[in-house]
This record gives C-alpha cells, structure tokens and sequence, in this order.
C-alpha cells in the first residue's frame, strides 16, 4: 500500500468517518492552542475539513490537531 492511500481499516479513520455520518458537533485543539468548532465536512490521508457555525470552511492539517472531541 502506498503511503499516500486511504488506510480505512485504522480505528482513527473510522472514528473520524463515523463523526462525518453523524454530523456531530466536534471540538478540534491544535497545537497552536487554538480551538476550533464544527461539523467535519471530510477527510483525506493528511487533511480534515470543518464546517463552523458560520458555515465557513476551515481545512486543518492532521499534523497540526493535538486532539479533537465530539460534543455531545
């Protein structure tokens, strides 16, 4: 498999797959300390798209979330 494939058989993919379905609310903390607030839109091997509550569009590198909850 080549690096840059989509390896769905990884629990954190399904995770964040499950939340896409759900449309639940999550909380992204980055690295930065910075605190964003969405819906994810999608994800790709090295990206997450989120929907804030402006609708806006916010593309975050994976390399840069320290983690992320779901709110419930």
């Amino acid at each position: 498999m080549s690096i840059t494939e989509f390896d769905t058989s990884l629990p954190s993919i399904r995770q964040v797959q499950n939340l896409i379905k759900q449309a639940v609310a999550v909380e992204f903390k980055l690295l930065t300390g910075d605190l964003i607030t969405g819906r994810i839109l999608w994800q790709d091997p090295n990206c997450v798209c989120i929907a804030d509550e402006n609708s806006r569009q916010i593309t975050i590198a994976k390399q840069a979330i320290a983690y992320f909850l779901a709110k419930e």
